[in-house]
């Protein structure tokens, strides 16, 4: 899917400025998976700047299997590029149940802010745009689009270069987020396109996200560093036919090459 210009800009801007190292890598992150439990790192698509010393990650994951359980799955091409079943979950989120707007997949980020200790920047040094994609077509559409760190709270695994998987710290009111966002260089979450189709926290573009759609989306996530582009990463989660579907179009295409092979011999 085409990259938002402004991107590319910012990689420009950036380059031109000696900040931002060349391309997204495939790698795991810095220090490690700090959200939740049991979570893998690795499958992220990872960009740096400063010198190495800014990581921004984004990669796919499959949040609801048969079960309706999350699993580290992330069917991940090496590059940039996600691939999911298209539809929704058995039941979904509990706060949303069986809502026809979820998909089964979550997209998962990663930022910090000092990974080599040489930047001296703490996770509100820094400003940041997240885009997401609600497009499923060739095209993309990020009409809103947002900063992830800089807002009043938010839920987030926070830490330093020295938390654990699993380890990070939640803020509990919207003075703890202030503190923590000032004093700490890492934070991460996994989100759902579920989190993003109404209410406060609603993208016009994706009010109408349809999970069963067969497409592409792109979702980006950058930072800047007084107005300066720093550190870019972008990956793509690519929704295909369920195997069955594909199992049942597989036999439709096989019916018909035998049915035109019998016309063919009846034509002789």
């Amino acid at each position: 899917m085409t990259v938002r210009s402004t991107l590319g800009l910012g990689l420009a801007a950036t380059a031109c400025l000696g900040l931002a190292s060349a391309g997204a890598s495939a790698s795991a992150v810095t220090p490690d998976v700090i959200f939740g439990s049991g979570n893998a790192n690795g499958a992220f698509t990872i960009g740096t700047g400063l010198n190495g010393g800014i990581e921004l990650g984004l990669r796919g994951k499959l949040r609801f299997n048969d079960s309706n359980l999350p699993e580290n799955t992330f069917n991940y091409d090496g590059v940039d590029t996600y691939s999911f079943d298209r539809g929704t979950p058995p039941t979904g989120f509990g706060f949303a149940a069986n809502s026809p707007t979820t998909p089964v997949w979550n997209f998962e980020w990663s930022i910090n802010t000092d990974v080599t200790g040489t930047t001296g920047l703490a996770l509100d040094g820094l400003t940041y745009e997240l885009r997401l994609d609600g497009d499923p077509t060739a095209g993309t559409d990020f009409t809103d689009s947002f900063d992830l760190i800089n807002a009043a709270f938010n839920d987030h695994a926070i830490g330093t270069n020295a938390t654990g998987n699993g380890g990070g710290t939640v803020a509990s009111d919207s003075a703890d987020y202030a503190a923590l966002i000032a004093q700490n260089n890492v934070a991460q979450n996994s989100w759902n396109y579920e989190f993003f189709n109404d209410g406060p926290a609603a993208l016009i573009q994706l009010a109408s996200f349809d999970p069963q759609a067969i497409g592409t989306y792109t979702i980006q996530l950058e930072a800047f560093l007084n107005g300066d582009s720093v550190a870019a990463t972008s990956i793509d989660i690519r929704t295909v036919p369920m195997p069955g579907a594909l199992a049942f179009f597989g036999l439709g295409l096989g019916a018909a090459g035998v049915a035109g092979l019998r016309r063919a011999r009846r034509a002789r």
